[in-house]
Parts: C-alpha cells; sequence; structure tokens
C-alpha cells in the first residue's frame, strides 16, 4: 500500500515513516504542511495520504476537502491528538475516512490504515454527539454567528443583556468554547449553525 504523510512535527513524521515500512506500507513521499502535502499528493497519486489534522499553511481537513475535489480516488486519513467532537465533525464533512490518534500502537495503526483503504465507504470517523440546545440557546445562536453584540442579541429576542450572557455561558460550556469565535466555529463545524 502506497502512503503519503503529512506533519510539521519532523520527529513524528520520521518515526511514523519508519513504523509503516516496518509494517510492510510504501511511504512515496513526507510533508510538512499541508500546501506541500497536496503537491507530492498530486506527484505521487498514493493510496492513502495520512495527515496530521494541524498543520501550517492548509490543516489536514483542509487538505482532506481539497483532495475530495481533486483527487478523489486518495483516501484521507487524519491522525492526531485532537478528539474534539467538532474537529471530528469537520473532518466528517470534509471526507476524511478515517481519524486515528497519534498514541496508537504502530501495529493497530497500520491495521486501522489497512481497513480504512480497503473499505473507504465504511465510516471509521468517531461518532460525535452534538450537544441539545435550548430553544432560547438556538436562538442565541445565529446572532452570535452574525456578529452581533450581547446587547443586539438581546434587543432582537426582547430580554437583557445579563440573560445573553447566561445563555452564551452555557453554549460555551456545552461547545467546550474558549470565546464567541470558538464557539461560533464549533456550532458551525457540527452542523447547529449556517
Amino acid at each position: 500500500m502506497k502512503i503519503v504523510i503529512a506533519d510539521d512535527h519532523p520527529l513524528f513524521r520520521i518515526g511514523l515513516k519508519y513504523a509503516l515500512r516496518d509494517q510492510g506500507f510504501e511511504v512515496l513521499a513526507e510533508a510538512s504542511d499541508g500546501l506541500e502535502a497536496l503537491e507530492v499528493i498530486r506527484q505521487f497519486q498514493p493510496d492513502a495520504a495520512l495527515l496530521d489534522v494541524k498543520m501550517p499553511g492548509l490543516t489536514g481537513i483542509e487538505v482532506c476537502e481539497k483532495l475530495r475535489a481533486t483527487n478523489p480516488n486518495v483516501v484521507s486519513v487524519l491522525i492526531t491528538t485532537f478528539a474534539e467532537p467538532a474537529i471530528v465533525q469537520a473532518a466528517r464533512s470534509a471526507g476524511a475516512r478515517g481519524y486515528l490518534s497519534k498514541e496508537t500502537a504502530p501495529e493497530e495503526l497500520a491495521r486501522q490504515l489497512r481497513e480504512i483503504v480497503a473499505h473507504p465507504e465504511i465510516d471509521r470517523l468517531p461518532k460525535v454527539e452534538v450537544p441539545r440546545l435550548t430553544p432560547r440557546e438556538g436562538d442565541v445562536l445565529p446572532l452570535l454567528a452574525k456578529g452581533y453584540s450581547n446587547k443586539e442579541i438581546a434587543r432582537a429576542l426582547g430580554v437583557s443583556p445579563d440573560t445573553i450572557k447566561d445563555h452564551l455561558a452555557r453554549l460555551f460550556v456545552k461547545l467546550a468554547a474558549r470565546d464567541r469565535t470558538d464557539c461560533v466555529g464549533k456550532a458551525r463545524a457540527l452542523g447547529l449553525v449556517g
């Protein structure tokens, strides 16, 4: 099986290359960022691309999206330490066929990678639980996504800014969001807001 590896951490990338070679894979090329990944995939036409989720240039998820349009026969597999539901959902939407942990033993990673490439039609990404929003949280979220301030959201919904602050605090907890931008990004990835 022919593989391309893309990860911005050289030690991890080199270790993964030798681990996969020991498991019988042919590693055609390596890339240190998303743009380089697209170039070597186009050049070498591997069976699969093993992509780090967070890379400079283009993320692994963005590379998946582009491959789906330009090289649909290349099976995109993300490898990561991040298992946030919003990232998993974004990976699924981008066309990733697998989502593997960097903490997986080489033999198990090889087994899973072979299964994913042999049956790319099977969704092997982790199941994502989409948080249930209250009706009012569902009203607040689209206005937040439009960039409204707390006062503007309160005015639009006929409630006080303190009430909006409470709704936002609950949304941040439900979506494990750090701030307003993170909340909107995660909500979009989970399909909670357009």
